[in-house]
């Protein structure tokens, strides 16, 4: 599920090809001064939460069109996180890497502390790259400060938090402030060609929708003694509602964003079913196999399947079915695999048209976009509609969970919180759920659950 960059590096190679001693201890709590030097037009960078997506971000910054970006602080929960991303990124980019441990910060609050070393007003940009549960009270505080933002998905766990990303969109617009966000799929030249052939009635009036993500995922394991339950949580951030919203909503929030693109609405209503193998042994919240159907308001429906278990039949890619013709809107690993079919037979031997190859990956695109929409100061928010496409995940997801349907109005409107108590969060807190005697955490039971 990791993404190639431009540089051909996933985001998990950082942490396997850096040679480098790793950099002196973070130190926090101490006030540091901005580090802007007058008259320069460097962007600088401040990277909260340095796992695989954040150096991944960052390699994009650095690999972007004209780019003049440095990175200039770093924030995480774990310290041996952070030093192996600071070793990985200083081995690429070296002289582009200005962290020293003095502006290296390890804690809850650290985020605060990392995006207070950039300059308001200045272009710089915090990179919230950690966990959405704590994604909410981040962009609010980077856009209070007048700083702009690249946001990974997902975006908030809850619709509770939902609505604290647009309520931070909403100020961002009236500062100026431009907001990022990781649906890069949104940058792709070939996607925006097949949308315009279906806008002008290319391939018919739009009938349906229909996007898969199956392949393998591994599942948790019981939580090892040395471990806290909260780091253990933490660290294993997909497997649980509370850090990212579980693996479903985490991952597969671009294929809904898909959808709703193709449908250029957002639909009103969600029902699915979901389960788990019966010889599962996960102790995870996931389930692993889930299947949503939205309906939008002029009554064309959306499919999204997905199964996570292995050695079964992989099949990454999104569909859209028009009354003349079908086409393929993305291909495996959000490759942009465009085509469209001679009728509704999606298959290699029926391709009519073809998309040619992009010169970039949707994740440098993104970032190019972004950059240039800064040196140039054009408008750049997509917060909003990444806060949406988040909602239309979370209402599906709550459809499956509680085996009934959802309504876009009541998952809008819902003051359902997986964890109240988040912004307060310590190393000391404990986590809001445990797992049982047999190392097992809650799993959702169809007509027992809730979470809307």
């Amino acid at each position: 599920m990791n993404s190639p960059s431009q540089i051909h590096l996933t985001r998990r190679d950082f942490f396997q090809q850096s040679g480098k001693a790793v950099a002196a201890s973070a130190l926090a709590g101490i006030a540091i001064p901005h580090v802007h030097a007058a008259g320069s037009d460097t962007i600088q960078l401040a990277i909260i939460g340095s796992g695989g997506r954040g150096s991944g971000a960052i390699a994009n910054a650095m690999e972007a069109t004209g780019s003049t970006t440095k990175l200039v602080a770093m924030a995480d929960l774990y310290e041996d996180r952070l030093q192996r991303a600071h070793t990985a990124l200083y081995d690429k980019f070296q002289e582009r890497i200005d962290v020293p441990s003095e502006r290296q910060f390890i804690g809850f609050d650290a985020f605060k502390k990392a995006i207070d070393v950039l300059r308001p007003g200045s272009g710089d940009i915090a990179l919230l790259t950690g966990y959405a549960g704590f994604r909410p009270q981040q962009l609010e505080y980077a856009v209070e400060r007048g700083v702009n933002v690249f946001m990974e998905k997902s975006f908030a766990t809850d619709p509770v938090g939902v609505r604290r990303v647009i309520a931070a969109a909403e100020l961002a617009e009236k500062k100026g402030v431009k907001i990022a966000a990781g649906l890069m799929c949104r940058h792709s030249p070939n996607r925006e060609e097949l949308i315009r052939r279906l806008r002008a009635g290319e391939l018919g009036d739009l009938q349906y929708t229909r996007a898969y993500r199956m392949g393998p995922a591994g599942g948790l394991g019981p939580k090892p003694a040395d471990k806290s339950e909260l780091e253990w949580q933490l660290r294993n951030f997909t497997k649980f509602y509370w850090v990212c919203g579980g693996l479903w909503a985490e991952m597969d929030i671009h294929q809904i964003d898909e959808l709703c693109w193709l449908h250029d609405a957002l639909p009103v209503t969600a029902q699915g079913v979901c389960g788990r193998a019966a010889n599962s042994t996960d102790c995870s919240q996931n389930l692993d196999a889930f299947n949503v159907e939205w309906t939008f308001p002029n009554g064309t429906r959306a499919m999204h399947t997905v199964r996570y278990i292995a050695k079964t039949q992989s099949h990454f890619a999104t569909y859209v079915h028009g009354s003349k013709k079908a086409a393929q809107f993305s291909g495996s690993t959000h490759a942009a695999d465009v085509e469209i079919y001679k009728d509704q037979n999606t298959t290699r031997q029926n391709i009519e048209w073809r998309a040619p190859k992009e010169k970039h990956t949707v994740w440098q695109n993104q970032w190019n976009d972004f950059l240039e929409a800064i040196r140039t100061n054009k408008p750049f928010n997509q917060a909003k509609r990444a806060a949406h496409s988040n909602l239309a995940a979370i209402m599906g997801r709550a459809a499956m969970h509680m085996g009934r349907s959802v309504t876009w109005d009541e998952a809008r409107a819902s003051k359902f919180e997986w964890f109240p108590g988040i912004d307060q969060l310590t190393h000391e807190s404990e986590p809001p759920i445990k797992s049982d005697a047999q190392g097992r955490y809650p799993v959702p039971v169809p007509g027992q659950w809730t979470e809307l």
